[in-house]
């Protein structure tokens, strides 16, 4: 139990003839939570709760989300505050530390990070043993599980100076490894990250740059990645997070750790949201088309994509700052050309008149918004996971660093509902009928 978390009185639960108390704690804010660690002890009987949507894995300083007031906070700074005052660099110190750095923090925060994007030149081989039309995200799985490959030195995960090496490395080399992965998938040569650039700009320039010419970030682009990694640094115990705590629990390394919460997140239904709201874009096609689809939608023939979330059952905070940039971006790119982000447009703007996704509350989410920005910015949607990946990288490190530092963590080990067949014996082939 950790200090945040405190005794709130006691729930009994009575099973046949057993009774048990169970400790009840009260966390800083949200939900109560029923401490059922000594129920299978008291009563021999687990508890059954498939996704793990009423289980608390784990105590966490880290994210705070109320999804029916459509509330997020790191460390209990509001995400739309953070969006458009910080950047994603402090972001991260806030995330690992705990507060915002001073100024001097800063600066040696983020030194340290620029100072550490550049990969070991042998690495750039491993790239080269994937297939030409590889999904950049497979090339993120198997590429940041070899970084355990390379550095030896900050693999010992009982050692906080070594948590930190890695946690800097993670970070720092993220942004390279994804543009890598990017480079490959289009067949162009890769680009050095360069110590003058900041964090967004540099891979910005390592994406989109080419030997041919000189290649100058615009800064509103720059802008809408910075808030893009922002608004993806973290986002409490979803699937990707709880599978870096679990990978972690059994003591493997952090590279091995994120690359399993980076293999997590490529399914659709967790970080390929944003891939699956464009696709619908395109095959929507035109705004004339809209109608229609919008009436399918109702008849529940289309399903609908980019609104709504399982979590928020109002609006995503993180949409509000994003839209932000999606309307920035797009009147950057001239979006009047473009009938894919005209389709957004006009499908935003019905959604929030409709009164069909009004009384159902489905508001355009972060992917909506983020998926056009993205595809405006000139990123193919194969592309929108791993910039995901990236920008989650420094959440999944952060938990990762608070699992170990609880002292009441164990390996994890979920049980079972039991229903194949009993104890039987074994039949000789010849005799089986």
């Amino acid at each position: 139990m950790t200090e945040a978390s405190k005794p709130a009185g006691t729930a009994t639960l009575t099973y046949g003839d057993k009774s048990v108390d169970l400790p009840v704690l009260s966390g800083s804010t949200g939900p109560d939570v029923i401490d059922i660690r000594k129920l299978y002890g008291a009563t021999d009987a687990f508890t059954f709760d498939p996704g793990f949507t009423s289980t608390a894995a784990c105590e966490s300083a880290l994210t705070y989300i109320d999804g029916d007031a459509g509330i997020l906070l790191h460390r209990g700074y509001p995400i739309g505050q953070l969006a458009s005052k910080s950047n994603f660099i402090e972001v991260c110190h806030l995330l690992l530390h705990g507060e915002l750095p001073t100024a001097a923090e800063y600066e040696a925060f983020e030194n340290i990070v620029t100072r550490h994007t550049m990969l070991h030149a042998q690495f750039d081989r491993f790239f080269e043993g994937f297939r030409r039309d590889a999904h950049p995200m497979a090339i993120m799985v198997g590429a940041v599980g070899a970084l355990s490959a390379f550095y030896h030195d900050s693999l010992d995960i009982h050692d906080p100076v070594q948590r930190n090496i890695s946690a800097i490395r993670l970070i720092a080399k993220m942004p390279t490894i994804a543009a890598r992965a990017y480079k490959y998938h289009i067949g162009q040569p890769f680009v050095q990250p360069r110590n003058d650039l900041n964090y967004a700009e540099n891979f910005l320039r390592m994406c989109f740059a080419v030997p041919a010419e000189d290649y100058v970030v615009d800064p509103k682009m720059a802008k809408a990645m910075d808030r893009i990694f922002m608004l993806h640094a973290d986002h409490e115990q979803n699937a990707s997070t709880s599978t870096v705590r679990l990978a972690g629990s059994s003591g493997a390394n952090p590279f091995a750790c994120i690359a399993a919460g980076i293999a997590c997140l490529w399914g659709p239904s967790h970080g390929g949201a944003n891939e699956e709201a464009l696709m619908m874009l395109k095959e929507i096609g035109t705004p004339d088309k809209i109608p229609e689809f919008i009436q399918g939608v109702k008849d529940k023939k289309y399903k609908l994509m980019g609104f709504g979330h399982r979590v928020y059952k109002n609006y995503d905070p993180r949409a509000t700052v994003m839209k932000e940039s999606a309307d920035e971006i797009l009147e950057l790119v001239g979006s009047d050309n473009d009938p894919i982000l005209q389709v957004a447009k006009e499908l935003e703007r019905i959604a929030l008149s409709d009164e069909y996704f009004i009384e159902r509350k489905l508001f355009p989410n972060v992917d909506f918004y983020s998926g056009i920005t993205l595809s405006a910015m000139g990123f193919p949607t194969s592309m929108f996971t791993v910039l995901f990946a990236l920008a989650r990288t420094v959440g999944w490190i952060a938990q990762w660093e608070e699992m170990l530092a609880d002292p009441a963590q164990k390996i994890g080990r979920p049980r079972q509902l039991y229903t194949g067949p009993t104890e039987r014996d074994y039949v000789p082939i010849q005799n089986r009928g």
